[in-house]
């Protein structure tokens, strides 16, 4: 059995959400949906009717996105024959007709990320947002309908958290969408990403030698490239005890070292010549010498205690040769996490150790989740500010590429 709606509240907020019963997941389902359909509107509300977008590599059309939230949960529960059999089920069973196909609307064509490349979305014939939203409602509805005779265990129910956690996702890259297009999506959504440091002490914290196990064991929810739980011994080591902040890192900027080669990797270098970067996205030095940071759009006085938030992995790996630092391992990152005074949770936090299959890894029937993305990126731990509740998990294993800085990830670094 799981657990209570309440207890996400709760600090181990994450593990609690991938144990929650039929009943609290049914409530899960439903406030998810309610916050979609609030940043959905709130882009609406900001981008007009057409809800016109840029084609670029970090946004989608956020219509394709809404019909891509229903689609997936319909593909994995109601369309699925074998949603009960949890990790046991066919990741190519033939799957019963789409809702919109009663429509003469081919809904695997449109919102299917793994198939339809991404610069494609832009020019396909998406159904109106009215249609939409009452495509939604009507899978909500016969998601409710099927959790209410699925078993109440962790097989019955593994559809229904893996629909549960996407849609959350997706509202997070919603929210590093609208920083990207210059608009607040909601403000009681986005309240909390203002990332003031907590003011803790000490600074930094020492971390004895140690043996961790390295993964998820034990029942619950666990994605795919989390399984595979193994041994890890692991050196002491003196890690910070927060991420950086920009107090720590903007003498990095304002001492030329964006303009030094030293401090940067090759492939760093290469990216900021590219897009030949002076500073971090999102600021800019003002004539009287101080900075400003554009928040939702708007530019205003950069408080200096807040988290630096936006940062590449170049630019997290150049700061730290140029302190005489390192980032951590994922395994030093995890190892630190279960130390009083170690805080997270303001930003991603990019670590040194590449997006990798643990031992025995096997996919799980969303092959496309993990499987495809082995390519040597690096690992993200924590979460963001902007990170539901729900997703924080300090065995999370978060994915991107080192350029990106669209999302809001920053660093702790550990000493040499």
């Amino acid at each position: 059995m799981g657990v209570n709606v309440t207890d996400i509240v709760e600090h181990n907020a994450g593990e609690a959400a991938r144990r929650l019963d039929k009943t609290a997941l049914a409530g899960a389902l439903r406030e998810s949906r309610t916050r979609t359909l609030t940043l959905f509107t709130a882009y609406e509300a900001a981008l007009g009717p057409n809800l016109a977008v840029p084609c670029a590599p970090e946004l989608n059309p956020p219509l394709w996105e809404l019909g891509h939230i229903g689609w997936f949960a319909d593909g994995w529960i109601a369309r699925h024959p074998q949603r009960a059999s949890g990790l046991a089920a066919e990741p190519d069973a033939p799957r019963l007709p789409a809702r919109q196909s009663a429509r003469g609307v081919d809904a695997d064509a449109l919102y299917d990320s793994s198939r339809v490349p991404h610069d494609t979305r832009w020019q396909l014939p998406l159904p109106d947002a009215q249609t939409t939203r009452a495509d939604l409602a009507a899978s909500l509805d016969q998601t409710l309908a099927l959790l209410q005779d699925a078993a109440d265990d962790d097989t019955g129910l593994y559809l229904f958290r893996l629909a549960l956690l996407h849609e959350d996702m997706h509202a997070e890259a919603a929210v590093y969408m609208a920083q990207r297009l210059g608009f607040d999506p909601c403000d009681a959504i986005t309240a909390a990403t203002a990332t003031t440091a907590a003011h803790a002490s000490p600074a930094e914290l020492a971390v004895p030698a140690t043996r961790i196990t390295l993964g998820h064991s034990g029942p619950g929810f666990a994605f795919d490239n989390e399984l595979g739980a193994q041994t890890v011994d692991v050196q002491a080591f003196r890690i910070d005890a927060r991420a950086l902040t920009w107090a720590q890192f903007l003498p990095f900027v304002e001492n030329g070292g964006y303009a030094q080669r030293r401090f940067w990797s090759e492939a760093g270098w290469a990216w900021r010549l590219a897009h030949a970067a002076q500073a971090p996205r999102y600021l800019r030095l003002r004539s009287d010498g101080h900075w400003e940071h554009q928040r939702w759009g708007r530019w205003q006085a950069l408080d200096q205690n807040a988290t630096a938030c936006h940062l590449t992995f170049f630019e997290a790996q150049a700061w730290c040769a140029w302190a005489g630092r390192r980032l951590p391992t994922e395994a030093e990152w995890v190892t630190a996490s279960q130390h009083s005074g170690f805080a997270w949770g303001q930003v991603w936090e990019w670590t040194a150790s590449p997006f990798a299959p643990f031992p025995g890894f096997t996919p799980h029937p969303y092959r496309e989740y993990s499987q495809p993305w082995f390519d040597g990126r690096p690992v993200l731990k924590g979460a963001s500010a902007a990170t539901h509740p729900r997703l924080r998990h300090p065995q999370y294993r978060n994915y991107f590429t080192p350029e990106r800085n669209d999302i809001f990830a920053g660093l702790r670094s550990v000493a040499l």
